[in-house]
């Protein structure tokens, strides 16, 4: 079996494919259903279906991992994955392959959840926000390189779903050399029994840590599933936006470790309140130069090196508040809140597209992140303390 450093790095490469999996299948499936005329209220609906699946299974998996380990929820996790991408180009029909994006959801979440909770629970405090910036870095890395996978589109549209399956199957097949392992002995300890006590005592100490989360997903969510739609209608090329989607990973990629970095130095609350900030500012100056080419792939980068870092950096404020034996349950809400955001950013982005024409898609981006600061800046640290 392989040691603590290689287990790390395989974990991380499961989260890369798990990212490169989403980062495809959102426009992807998106640009297909524009193409083929369906509305984008409809597609935007359509996209939720992913963020279902992975609302779907989150009640579920507390249990099983604290029976079962870290290791059975992953490796069933990535089965599911791969297997469902393969199945996507048998039957072109919405609600077949709605199901499926909820069965890569599904799965999805069970890796997340596997692999999150792993590193968490062993990483040390000293250096807990390094290990979870490169989590985040290198499921931005497979997201940034997702989007490129709709090239293929121009060879046979079968060939960018058997390509993520088989790219998701190698990797999955390296958890078979990890030795399993189980959440910490006290785990079930605190005043507690249930999962639902659990959930409940979590909310209260560290609600304001899970939303970056929900933020990042709306963010992630619509940028991949509801921009491409936009941008086509504002008279961009289809090559052109697979190559811009990814700008906003890539521009993560760049600052994602030196952010973990700073905040195990100078406070998450600082970095994430700098960092939003600066995310709003790009969107708002994307809304008035949506039509350049050139501005988009500089403002997409930005942005990306300032808010792409929200769901790693709320992992570790959340991780900072939370006593360890809350960790597992804190981990399963932030997927349940990325999740939600995931759900309603597609949503609310299909309809905003289409009932308001006239008006930037980059406002809804910029109105989101407005409200996280907000909420972010005025619960002060004391109240966090002590809750």
């Amino acid at each position: 079996m392989v040691s603590a450093n290689t287990r790390f790095w395989i974990l991380i490469a499961l989260v890369t494919i798990s990212g490169f999996s989403q980062g495809m299948l959102l426009p992807l499936l998106a640009i297909i259903l524009e193409q083929n005329e369906v509305s984008s209220s409809i597609n935007g609906l359509h996209a939720t279906g992913l963020y279902v699946g992975v609302l779907l299974a989150s009640p579920f998996m507390e249990r099983p991992m604290r029976k079962l380990g870290f290791k059975p929820i992953i490796v069933i996790g990535g089965l599911l994955v791969f297997a469902s991408l393969a199945f996507f180009p048998l039957w072109q029909s919405l609600w077949f392959w709605f199901v499926l994006r909820m069965m890569v959801g599904i799965g999805d979440q069970m890796l997340h959840f596997g692999t999150q909770t792993w590193i968490t629970t062993t990483a040390s405090k000293e250096s807990r926000g390094r290990s979870i910036a490169y989590y985040g870095m290198f499921f931005g890395l497979g997201f940034a390189l997702g989007p490129l996978m709709t090239r293929l589109l121009s060879i046979h549209e079968a060939l960018p779903f058997f390509v993520s399956a088989g790219l998701s199957m190698i990797v999955w097949s390296l958890m078979l050399f990890v030795r399993n392992m189980w959440p910490a002995d006290d785990y079930d300890s605190g005043s507690g029994n249930s999962s639902i006590k659990r959930f409940i005592q979590t909310g209260k100490i560290a609600w304001v840590a899970l939303l970056p989360g929900f933020g990042y997903g709306f963010l992630e969510a619509t940028l991949h599933s509801i921009f491409p739609v936009y941008g086509l209608r504002i008279g961009h090329d289809v090559d052109i936006l697979s190559l811009l989607i990814p700008c906003f990973a890539i521009g993560s990629l760049i600052t994602q470790l030196p952010l973990g970095i700073l905040s195990d130095r100078v406070g998450r609350k600082n970095i994430l309140l700098s960092v939003l900030i600066g995310g709003i500012a790009c969107f708002m100056f994307a809304a008035f130069l949506e039509t350049s080419v050139i501005a988009l792939f500089i403002l997409f980068t930005l942005a990306g090196m300032f808010v792409g870092s929200l769901f790693s950096l709320g992992i570790s404020y959340m991780t900072d508040l939370l006593p360890s034996n809350l960790l597992p349950a804190g981990n399963l809400m932030i997927g349940i809140t990325f999740s939600l955001g995931s759900i309603s950013g597609p949503f609310l982005g299909g309809l905003y597209v289409e009932f308001f024409p006239g008006l930037s898609f980059f406002y809804l981006i910029g109105l989101m992140l407005i409200l996280v600061l907000v909420a972010i800046y005025f619960k002060r640290d004391k109240q966090i303390a002590t809750s």
